[in-house]
């Protein structure tokens, strides 16, 4: 069986330093960052009282009130972004064959919030009148509804459903999606993914794990990976959406396509709950495993928008497998972590990262790695690659892999590359 090509067509993005494309990728060429003190909760209690916020969201703008009250934040967000990619793929969606366009959404944690608030307002009352639950709790909550949500508003009824698989979630959705179109189980999918988990158990629960900077008096260069001062992620929200679409089916209706869906990998750690490799055997092998499946030589990358999480341990597995992977094209390539300036949108981080990818193919520009300083650096790590440190570079990306690790020893990746007939 041959398989079918698949591009990206459309693409959709809320996040810390934009709420909209566009608006995105210039903060990030000019190395914006999202971080600033938490509006979502009184944070002065906590270890960590910043993260990485979606700015000047209002869900009425978006939704009638009464839809409002029915979603959760995580949920509301990943609408927003699907419904600007499916704009921007330029769709007639009175002629298409919605039988052949499914939604595939990642998300690491789902609906926290309203759990949270749900239970604070049963341990308030429960000794009084008894149980009593929103009736929209549960279906506000679940982690797959937001896709649900997406299928439903457009009358798409090709493949829906949620990956899960902490950070690595909707890189996984976007590898699966992938799978379905060039097996010809669907023409379009609509994947993406999304999070809004700033709230006292989202950050209280990662400040148990010491996995949180705790750099309060300076926000905006917390999240700084592979220097030697990094000490820890900073949590951010919003999401992701790339238009998937099979090849003959993209240009039949004249679509205009951003880059080739060239290859998709996936590997275990199998080491650790929390931690990754300290070798990066898994990464190692994930990257492998999406060169192989693209039919691509490490020769043929251009730009890896790394995990880089800016944790002590994350970043310098990540390096050595990527040395290990590349060998001496890795001095060749640039290499940048956007997460220093979106913070890590968890479940979210592979759509955004991924439609990062994309753009840097189609605009042969890599972002930065922005708050390394000079001198900052980590005797683990080979400050011969380049980590595109300060600012943006300008260069040809003829293909750009993406990586995504999670908690449970989740590694995904994917490879964007240039579209040629």
């Amino acid at each position: 069986m041959e398989l079918k090509r698949v591009v990206v067509t459309g693409l959709g993005a809320l996040t810390p330093v934009g709420n909209n494309v566009a608006e995105t990728w210039e903060n990030l060429v000019n190395g914006v960052s999202g971080a600033g003190p938490i509006t979502h909760f009184d944070a002065s209690k906590f270890k960590t009282q910043f993260a990485c916020e979606v700015k000047n969201f209002n869900p009425n703008e978006h939704f009638d009130r009464k839809e409002v009250r029915k979603m959760d934040l995580y949920t509301q967000y990943a609408i927003v972004a699907a419904k600007e990619a499916i704009e921007d793929s330029a769709m007639d969606l009175e002629k298409v064959d919605k039988n052949k366009i499914g939604v595939i959404f990642g998300v690491g944690i789902g609906g926290i919030r309203t759990f949270e608030e749900e239970m604070i307002a049963y341990a308030g009352i429960k000794d009084t009148i008894g149980p009593k639950f929103n009736p929209f709790f549960i279906p506000k909550m679940i982690a797959d509804i937001a896709s649900g949500h997406i299928s439903i508003m457009y009358g798409f009824h090709g493949p829906n459903f949620t990956t899960t698989s902490a950070c690595a979630s909707s890189s996984n959705a976007i590898a699966d999606a992938f799978n379905y179109i060039r097996l010809g189980k669907a023409n379009v999918i609509v994947a993406g993914g999304a999070e809004a988990a700033i709230s006292p158990g989202g950050v209280g629960g990662f400040n148990a794990m010491h996995a949180l900077s705790t750099r309060n008096d300076d926000p905006t260069r917390a999240s700084r990976p592979f220097s030697a001062s990094r000490d820890g992620f900073i949590m951010a929200e919003g999401a992701g959406c790339l238009i998937l679409e099979e090849l003959e089916h993209a240009k039949a209706r004249g679509a205009k396509i951003y880059a080739e869906l060239a290859g998709a990998g996936l590997s275990a750690d199998a080491h650790h709950l929390t931690a990754s490799h300290p070798e990066g055997l898994g990464a190692k092998l994930v990257m492998q495993n999406a060169l192989e499946d693209a039919e691509l030589q490490p020769e043929d990358i251009d730009y890896i928008n790394v995990h880089g999480t800016s944790t002590p341990v994350g970043d310098i597995s990540e390096a050595k497998a990527i040395k290990d992977v590349f060998g001496e094209h890795a001095y060749k390539l640039n290499i940048s972590s956007t997460k220093s300036m979106t913070g890590h949108l968890l479940g979210a981080a592979g759509a955004v990262e991924a439609l990062v990818a994309t753009l840097a193919v189609k605009n042969d520009i890599v972002p930065p790695t922005i708050n390394h300083e000079e001198g900052d650096n980590d005797e683990n790590i080979d400050y011969n690659l380049n980590f595109t440190f300060g600012k943006a570079q300008k260069r040809e990306v003829r293909a750009a892999l993406s990586n995504t690790f999670g908690f449970g020893g989740h590694n995904a990746c994917v490879i964007l590359k240039k579209y040629a007939e």
